[in-house]
Formats: C-alpha cells, structure tokens, sequence
C-alpha cells in the first residue's frame, strides 16, 4: 500500500513540482518584482502557521487514534464531526489574536513590507481554509487515500495559480487582482476535496460521543495537546525563515529567499509523500505491537528516500549555474541558500519517516519536545545569522538546526527500541553521489542553457543509477526498475 500510494503521490507530487518551477522558478522572477514575490509567500506562511494552531492537534490525533473510531457501518462514530467542532473552537480562538497582531505588522511593515499591510486581512479566509483542507486531508488519509489532497494541493492549485499569473503577464488582471485570485486559487482545494469525501460516502458529521470512554477521552485530550504543540512547533520551522527574513530585511528579501528555496526543497518531495501513507500504516502497526514491520519501513524508507534524494540534490547543484540562467541576477544573493537548503533536507530524507515513527508511538510526547528544541534551535540562529549574513545566514542557520535535531531523533529512536537504518550501503551512496557530481564538473559549459541542463543531468543521471542499480543501494528501486522494465518488454512485444 505504501508502495502503490507512494508512487502515484509522487508522480502527482512532481507534477505539481513542475507546475512549482514553472511559477516560482521562472515566471515568478520574470513577472513579478522580489518585494511582491515576498507577499504571495508570506500570505501562505503566516495561514500556515496560524491555521495549524487552530486545528488543536486534532489531526495528529486522527493519525494515531482514528483506528479506535474506524467502522463504516457505524459512520467512524461520527469522527468528523467531532473533529469539525474541535476546528471551530480553534478559529474562535486563533482569528482574534491574528488580528490582534495587527498593530505590530503596521509598526513594522511601514518600512520594508508596507505591501503586506495592505492584504493583512487577506489571511483571515486562507486560515479557515486551510485548516478544512488540513483536516479533511488528514481524514482521507486515515481512510487509506492519501492521494486525492495531493492531487488538489500539488496540481489542480498550481494549475489555478499559473493562470492567475499568465493573466496578469498578459496585462488582463491588475495586481491587486491577482492577488484575490491567487488567494481563491489557495483555498479552492478545500470545495475539491469536501465533493470527494461526500461523494465517497464518508462524510458522517454526526457526532457519537457515546463511542468515547473516560480511557480514550483521556487519550484524545492527551495526544491533541501534544499534537497541537507538534504541529504547531511543525509549521513553525517550515515557515519562521521566511517569516523572519521578511521582519529583519523586508519582502523584498523574502521574495529572493522564496525563489531560492525552493529549490532547495525539491528534494523533500518524496518523503512527504511517502511520510503520508507511512504514518496511517505505522499507526496501525503500533497497535498491533508489530515492531519487526515498523523496522523494516524504516530502513527501507531511508535508504530508497536517500537515493532519490542525493540525485536530486547532485542534479541541482551540478546545474546550479543554470539554475541562475532561468531566474534574474536579482536572486543571485541567494545561491547558497539552495546549497545550504539542500544539504539540510538530505538529512531529513536521510531518516526517512522516523517522525511518524515516534508521533505514533507511545512516546509520542517526545516529538513535541524535540520539535519545540528544534524551533527554539531556529530562532536563535536565526537572530544570530540573519543580520550577519543576511538569506544566506537563514538558510545556515536551517542547515545546522536540522542537523542537531535529526540526530536527537536518531538517538532517541536507537535507545528505545534499537531502530537505526544505516548500513554500508550508505557509504557507497555517498561515493557515488560524489564520483557523479564531480564527473558533472568536466563537462565544459555549453552555449546553450537548456542543453547544458540536458547533458549535465544525463551524464550526472547515467553516472549515479547504473552503480545504484549494479550494487543493489535499494532493493526496492531494484525492483521498481525491473518491473518497469518488464512492462516495457512486455508492450513491445504485443506490437
């Protein structure tokens, strides 16, 4: 299952990632100035990150308890309905104080990021549907369908947002028109995804709060609050750099560091996909007390993570000056922000889903814990490498945060139950990874970008994947190739 749904998420992922590069890697720098680049981010970070406290951990709880409540005859005891109202009761709480924090965004923003001001309210409806989506999502998932919020999150939204750019390229839409329709593209996904569940018959809004015993009462209350704490501390590093660089230097600055970034991100792709469906699986794993499966998703999500992951890192760098022949020298300032970027993701996918793993696990209180030192981590380098360093030091500071926090959740994950997914064939990968890039390196620059990218990235592709697959890194891939193969093989032969 993780499989199956793994390979069609990511294929949806990495279409959305195309769509991503379209608009962000190249439109974005082309049609828009850095300080409006800065604005479209920061609108999604700060609903992000308010949305998630809204949702009260209700989500993580629905990741780890949702098999207690999970019976289709009795309508899941009404779930939903229970996690709708939960939701409701955090907007009530969240709403007030984001606008409360008006006057701090106006005593700032007047210098660097007035442009905010003007669209401060524009997050109030990007919150509530963000935290419809995020829970809506959630619940498919737990319901064995982690791919329908990919497909309306990663394509049908990057599909909106790219005409609502190419109509304000061809002077259609004004600026601040764009912008509402922008936010319109943001929250469209959450109607696509409320049709789904409903046409699925499974959206049960009657709640059955007879199916909770003091235990489970107990449990929900428990889990929420950490979760809401995970969650919360979650969404904060994801978006504090940003949200930090657009407070010290400006949106224009954030807009530099927006495009930058993102392609340093790239390479996360398939672990959240992957990290989607593991954690529903896992989930139902602890219950069962099923260590050896838990293990084996582990180690298997790391090293076919790693592979795909040290490719895509080595592919970006190694075209890294083409990266800056696609977008302006105005985001030249941040070159290293994808290196930086990327190093630290490669130790992210390096670990596969061991945060799913702990989240849904009796120790689950711990993730909180280790998220919030993380967060704590990234603020305080930030404070320290932003005015230093400026983006650059932002993304250093990520860099050396994540490293510090994933070896806390190594450590914590080999002391308790003696998980650890590393073995000699990491080793190699390194060396390969390293033989590919530096090879990439002899080959002269061409004339032409678009045929430098194609060379580079073939001879890069070839040099990595044949000793990957000769040396058998990652059975799994091994075996994904051949039976693609076979398929192959197999259409030829019936023409």
């Amino acid at each position: 299952m993780i499989q199956k749904q793994s390979i069609s998420g990511t294929i949806y992922s990495y279409i959305g990632v195309a769509l991503g590069f379209i608009t962000v890697g190249i439109l974005y720098p082309r049609i828009f100035s850095t300080e409006e680049v800065g604005l479209l981010r920061i609108l999604v970070s700060y609903s992000t990150l308010f949305a998630q406290f809204a949702s009260l951990g209700i989500n993580t709880a629905t990741i780890k308890l949702f098999p207690f409540f999970r019976n289709n005859e009795k309508k899941h005891h009404g779930y939903l309905g229970m996690a709708l109202i939960v939701s409701l009761v955090g907007l009530m709480i969240v709403i007030p104080t984001y606008l409360m924090l008006r006057p701090y965004f106006l005593e700032h923003g007047q210098e660097k990021s007035a442009l905010f001001n003007t669209y401060f309210y524009y997050v109030v409806p990007l919150i509530i549907f963000t935290l419809l989506f995020n829970l809506l999502d959630t619940y498919y998932r737990v319901l064995y369908n982690a791919v329908k919020g990919i497909v309306y999150k990663e394509v049908v939204q990057r599909v909106m947002i790219l005409l609502v750019i190419v109509a304000f390229f061809l002077n259609l839409i004004s600026f601040h028109l764009t912008v509402i329709l922008y936010v319109v593209a943001l929250i469209t996904p959450t109607f696509f995804l409320i049709y789904s569940v409903m046409r699925s018959g499974q959206f049960f809004l009657k709640p059955d709060f007879s199916s909770i015993d003091k235990t489970l009462r107990k449990q929900l209350i428990d889990v929420s609050f950490f979760g809401m704490v995970t969650t919360f501390s979650g969404m904060l590093v994801l978006n504090i750099d940003v949200i930090m660089v657009e407070r010290f230097m400006g949106l224009s600055s954030a807009g530099i560091y927006t495009v930058t970034f993102f392609f340093g991100t790239l390479i996360l792709v398939p672990l959240r996909t992957m990290g989607k469906i593991g954690s529903v699986v896992i989930s139902d794993a602890w219950k069962a007390n099923d260590l050896e499966t838990i293990n084996n998703i582990y180690k298997k999500s790391s090293i076919s993570l790693s592979v795909l992951g040290f490719l895509l890192f080595i592919g970006i760098w190694g075209n890294i000056d083409n990266i800056f022949m696609i977008i302006k020298d105005d985001y030249l300032p941040g070159k290293f922000v994808i290196l930086f970027t990327g190093l630290a993701n490669l130790f992210d996918i390096a670990l596969g889903i061991n945060p799913q793993i702990i989240v849904n696990s009796k120790y689950y209180r711990y993730i909180s814990y280790f998220l919030f030192i993380f967060a704590i981590l990234l603020i305080v380098t930030n404070l320290l490498l932003i005015p230093a360093l400026g983006i650059v030091g932002a993304a250093l500071a990520s860099l050396i945060s994540k490293f510090i926090f994933n070896f806390i959740k190594f450590l914590f994950l080999y002391k308790k139950f003696r998980f650890q997914p590393f073995n000699y064939k990491f080793i190699l990968l390194i060396i390969i990874s390293l033989t590919a890039y530096f090879s990439s390196l002899l080959i002269p620059q061409l004339s032409n970008y678009i045929l430098d990218i194609l060379v580079r990235s073939t001879v890069i592709s070839i040099i990595f994947l044949v000793p990957v697959y000769f040396l058998k890194i990652s059975d799994d891939i091994n075996r994904k190739i051949n039976e693609s193969f076979s398929l192959f093989l197999k259409s030829i032969k019936s023409n």
